[in-house]
């Protein structure tokens, strides 16, 4: 890419993205939140100041092209459907990756704007975007998308066009973000020639072809990712256990590869990477994308979330799983998704949200960790 597409580029982050912490709309509400995180990102001065976007535009002029690992942000809850909350998901696990792992390295690129009542642009009339980019953009005839997952995949995609040696660690949300950024990132690797796969860790196989006769949600983006893959076979899901269907019929339907929870329990985790390895090496692998959804864990675990599962992983298990993965295969795509910190079952007995916050910061740190080494 030339430097007016670079620049192009910048000003559309600039247009249709927020600094971290931002991408939820909200005029009081979890403000202190905000503050605190951007304190901790900026400095009191910067905030006290009104500085923070300043330095946050000069940022990405002059720190995003020197990292190799990259954290976004997509606030948006709109693709659930079960129990909203997942929005607040990447403002409280950055400041939990922050308050515990301060040497991570990866640059914050910040986050998706988000209109709380949007999904994607498709589902929108034109008098209904027209409304929007003046109320994101201030003029409604900019050629800018304005639901999330359009503005994510729009986002992406440029990205991996700029930095194509650059990798992504994406944030949410509720797990229809997914959907924007496995596509951009598989379209981006077809160009550039790498056979990739998706490793799916969740509870539930998110393999509906629609719900309630919308295409793209949190129980559909899988299906809708499939036709992006150069084989079904390239998808493996482990950890499911919540379905309405057995693992045979999923398997049989859609051809990918799944390890349900029980499974990988009864086994044990380092018996299921070795065959998940083996199978990914026998369709000649490089590099992979993982995706995982939180209520992968056990309910124990991981209560802070839409749908708690019980009969879950325990944190040590995809740990080991993605550990031997990566000494195999390059990771140079990955999310966590699902994170929803103000929301608590009345069956889990465990402090929330910290638990779940606990165990998603020490996951994300190795994904973070993993994508900053590859090149």
């Amino acid at each position: 890419m030339n430097e007016v597409s670079r620049k192009e580029f910048l000003s559309k982050i600039k247009h249709y993205m927020t600094p971290p912490g931002e991408g939820v709309f909200t005029v009081h509400t979890a403000s202190d939140k905000r503050q605190s995180l951007q304190k901790k990102m900026y400095g009191p001065d910067a905030v006290a100041h009104k500085r923070v976007r300043a330095i946050w535009e000069e940022s990405l002029e002059k720190t995003l092209p020197l990292s190799n690992c990259v954290i976004l942000g997509i606030p948006s809850d709109c693709g659930g459907g079960i129990q909203r909350g997942a929005n607040w998901g990447p403002l409280y696990l950055r400041e939990s990756l922050i308050n515990s792992r301060e040497n991570l390295k990866a640059y914050d690129i910040g986050d998706v704007r988000v209109v709380p009542h949007l999904l994607h642009d498709k589902y929108l009339n034109q008098e209904t975007i027209e409304n929007c980019r003046l109320a994101l953009y201030q003029n409604k005839k900019v050629n800018l998308p304005v639901s999330p997952l359009s503005i994510a995949y729009d986002f992406a995609k440029n990205f991996h066009q700029q930095f194509p040696a650059k990798n992504l660690f994406m944030i949410g949300g509720d797990h229809s973000v997914s959907y924007p950024m496995v596509r951009a990132y598989l379209e981006a690797k077809k160009i550039q020639g790498k056979k990739v796969a998706l490793i799916h860790f969740d509870a539930h196989t998110d393999l509906l072809e629609e719900r309630m006769g919308i295409d793209l949600c949190f129980g559909t983006w899988t299906s809708q990712i499939l036709p992006y893959l150069e084989s079904p076979q390239h998808l493996v899901q482990l950890g499911i256990r919540a379905s309405g269907r057995d693992r045979g019929h999923w398997e049989t339907k859609f051809g990918c590869m799944q390890i349900w929870s029980e499974e990988i329990i009864a086994k044990g985790a380092g018996v299921i990477a070795e065959q998940v390895i083996a199978h990914l090496k026998n369709l000649a692998i490089e590099e992979i994308y993982i995706s995982f959804d939180i209520d992968c864990l056990d309910q124990e675990y991981a209560g802070a979330t839409g749908t708690p599962e019980p009969k879950g992983l325990s944190p040590h298990e995809p740990m080991l799983i993605m550990q031997s993965l990566f000494e195999n295969f390059k990771i140079t795509g990955s999310d966590i998704v699902e994170i929803a910190p103000l929301v608590r079952a009345p069956y889990i007995k465990q402090i929330e949200p910290e638990t779940t916050l606990l165990v998603a910061s020490s996951l994300a740190t190795f994904l973070i960790q993993a994508m900053g080494l590859t090149n």
